[in-house]
């Protein structure tokens, strides 16, 4: 029997992308292993957002040369699409060269090296193909994701998603619906629908079915208990993705809104779409919502072009706002991105600079938002069980992490459950409280 191991970099799409990797492999008869010297089949799934998730890959195919004979080497996923035949250059020993719109055809390609070929790739970003990928192991019993669209029709100046995972399109409702039915039948009670764009959703078989219809529609699958979606882009976010979680507690009370920047100039620059007062209207209809809904984002600092005084302006949105939480990022120029050519481009020390002190800044914030939940009672996923600590691991509808002991700790493992938890302390990244259910 052939072995695999898997390696995953990126966001929660490259996660799901590698469940139907794995899924393909299994159903082929292959053996997942967790070390690479076992393995006769290594495979990469990429991410190429950020220049230093592209060169750890590099980096892990580097390591691995000396050990090369006798096992077959995989690229997958944004920066297999990105490089294309390139990464045989950079990386002679790799064999086989595969962007996320090609997995469905894994088993042919998987058949080809097998019947000796050297090289082979799967570059089509075909469209009408991006889904039929049915063979999928989850990694985890009791959370599922599934992808509703895939690619970007944006063209945000700093961006490679419409290089690497091409145009937007969407899914069916009703498969997206036969799927969620499917995973409650088989236990799962939360669902995460993924996409670049996510609420860009539009049924292509009933164009009045957008995505605050689908959000409604995916809430009433009976079994399902928690339903979360990421990433928004505010361009599409509309109030009725508001409404739609007011009326329904199903759909988690926490949304992922990417801001970028504070500087309406920026936000020009890097092609958002959207000013600094368009995306807080956004905000606004989430603060006025009585579920207390949490908001995340994402910012990159040292954009081409942003000042002193641009930057400022984004640490002002971070105070109005109050986000709970926010991914950062200094900017990375990318292949084949409008940004490249942009003139004044901001040196690499004062970007660490400003990353630093936005970071802290948030962090102040973040112990301050939690701290308002201590003496709350949430409700918990349990998702783990901390041995160090002797505390289990939830998470919260707001996405938060709640580490807590629990009054009956012979009860037996609690994972999968939930559980009401009264908060007692908090920190800037979780909270700790006490079960009593």
């Amino acid at each position: 029997m052939k072995k695999f191991y898997i390696e995953t970099f990126g966001c929660q799409m490259n996660v799901h992308d590698s469940e139907k990797v794995v899924g393909t492999l299994l159903a082929r008869g292959y053996e997942q292993v967790e070390d690479t010297a076992e393995a006769d089949l290594i495979l990469y799934n990429t991410c190429s957002i950020r220049d230093k998730a592209e060169q750890k890959v590099f980096s892990r195919l580097t390591e691995l040369k000396r050990h090369a004979k006798g096992k077959t080497f995989a690229v997958l996923g944004c920066v297999a699409q990105q490089e294309g035949e390139r990464i045989f250059d950079r990386a002679p020993h790799v064999n086989l060269v595969c962007g996320s719109a090609s997995y469905n055809q894994l088993p042919q390609l998987l058949a080809r090296l097998e019947s000796g070929e050297r090289r082979v790739t799967g570059l089509s970003l075909d469209t009408d193909e991006t889904f039929e990928t049915p063979l999928t192991r989850r990694d985890n019993p009791h959370r599922a994701y599934i992808t509703i669209i895939e690619g970007c029709n944006k063209s945000c100046a700093y961006c490679v998603v419409p290089f690497t995972r091409g145009p937007e399109r969407s899914r069916t409702a009703s498969s997206i619906l036969e799927e969620a039915q499917q995973l409650a039948a088989a236990g799962y009670t939360e669902i995460q629908l993924l996409g670049q764009n996510v609420n860009s959703y539009v049924d292509p078989s009933n164009p009045s079915c957008d995505f605050a219809s689908l959000l409604r529609q995916v809430a009433c699958v009976k079994g399902i208990r928690r339903v979360r979606f990421t990433t928004s882009h505010p361009r599409d976010f509309g109030k009725s993705i508001v409404d739609a979680i007011d009326e329904n507690p199903v759909l988690c009370n926490h949304v992922h809104l990417p801001v970028q920047s504070g500087s309406s100039s920026v936000l020009e620059a890097m092609r958002r779409l959207y000013t600094r007062e368009e995306y807080l209207k956004r905000i606004e209809w989430l603060k006025r919502s009585p579920r207390n809904i949490a908001i995340s984002t994402d910012i990159i600092v040292g954009f081409p072009g942003e000042s002193e005084k641009d930057f400022e302006q984004t640490l002002r949105l971070l105070e109005e706002v109050e986000y709970d939480s926010i991914f950062s990022f200094k900017y990375s120029p990318r292949p084949n991105t409008p940004a490249l050519s942009l003139d004044h481009q901001v040196p690499e020390e004062e970007k660490g600079r400003r990353l630093t002190i936005l970071q802290e800044k948030q962090r102040g914030i973040q112990l301050r938002r939690n701290s308002e939940l201590i003496g709350k009672v949430e409700e918990v996923l349990v998702e783990g069980f901390n041995q160090a600590t002797g505390q289990w691991i939830g998470r919260t509808s707001q996405n938060k992490t709640l580490n807590f002991t629990t009054t009956s700790p012979g009860e037996g493992s609690l994972i999968g459950s939930y559980r009401l938890v009264r908060v007692t302390r908090a920190g800037p990244n979780s909270l700790v409280g006490e079960s009593f259910n």
